[in-house]
């Protein structure tokens, strides 16, 4: 079973925790109802479709209301680390939580201590608590856009908001902070990175870029690095290859916000929507990628 941890930004929203469908345009976790916005909500909406269409096992999501101020965070990190042993995972994928390094070390302990090891993925706060801890290796996936991949490659930053300037967060340097995140010891053992163009990283080397379609009006949508990462999530708990996974992910990521037709306006649950017809088109009948879609190194 896929698991989904995050937070949404309310700050009376307990902890919840069940399995993740879509009701109309809200997510639906036990008998809670979200809206799908930006951050852990498109992430899990995205995961739902994905698995539906991949017909799957619906997601599971724990989720808190956090605006900021940590007691969520920190009252979910408490939850995690008694009850994680309770559920059966074979894919958990960490999102916005406050990066609270002590507490990121009590949860890895308690999922590294059980009977099988999940794929470990992580995004957003989860990733900056992974590097902050020095853990970055116990991961299979991170999932950062370039920010945060400039974050990854600075050594001795204890913060994304202290990154040195110096390692500048653009597309051309892209390669090279790659490279420097995993001279640090600061990089999962892959990486899909989300940018103009989305870069397939396998134990350091660029294993695939992905790069069209490219519409440019997904820039001013927020949450469309977000519903990557709950695609990819949901592959790889389908059984697709880590690498493999990445790359379909930010391929029919594109490919939705294209058949989403795209402006300022539009809501990132409108390319939510368009998701399972990209996986469609990307997958073979018998689930295999369509060759010529993902440029491979």
């Amino acid at each position: 079973m896929l698991a989904i941890v995050g937070t949404v930004p309310d700050k009376d929203f307990p902890i919840t925790h069940g399995e993740l469908s879509l009701d109309g345009d809200l997510l639906k976790i036990s008998s809670s109802y979200i809206h799908v916005n930006r951050g852990t909500s498109a992430l899990m909406a995205a995961a739902a479709v994905t698995a539906d269409m991949l017909g799957t096992q619906a997601p599971y999501g724990f989720l808190v209301g956090d605006i900021g101020h940590g007691k969520g965070s920190r009252d979910l990190y408490s939850y995690l680390t008694e009850h994680i042993h309770e559920f059966e995972l074979d894919t958990l994928t960490f999102h916005y939580l406050q990066p609270i390094a002590h507490w990121h070390d009590r949860v890895l302990g308690a999922v590294m201590g059980l009977r099988s090891k999940p794929v470990l993925i992580a995004d957003a706060g989860f990733m900056y608590a992974a590097k902050m801890s020095g853990s970055a290796r116990s991961y299979d996936l991170f999932t950062p856009d370039l920010g945060e991949l400039a974050f990854l490659a600075d050594e001795s930053s204890p913060h994304p908001f202290y990154t040195r300037g110096f390692i500048l967060h653009d597309e051309n340097k892209a390669p090279d902070l790659i490279k420097r995140a995993y001279n640090h010891g600061n990089a999962a053992n892959n990486l899909l990175v989300k940018g103009r163009h989305d870069y397939v990283v396998h134990k350091g080397k660029i294993a695939a870029t992905v790069s069209t379609p490219s519409v440019e009006a997904l820039e001013a949508i927020g949450g469309t690095g977000d519903t990557i990462t709950g695609i990819v999530s949901a592959l790889i708990s389908a059984g697709y290859e880590i690498p493999e996974a990445a790359g379909t992910a930010a391929y029919a990521n594109r490919l939705a916000g294209e058949y989403a037709d795209p402006s300022p306006a539009t809501s990132v649950f409108e390319i939510i929507s368009c998701i399972p017809r990209a996986l469609d088109e990307i997958l073979g009948k018998d689930g295999s990628v369509t060759k010529g879609v993902i440029h491979h190194a």
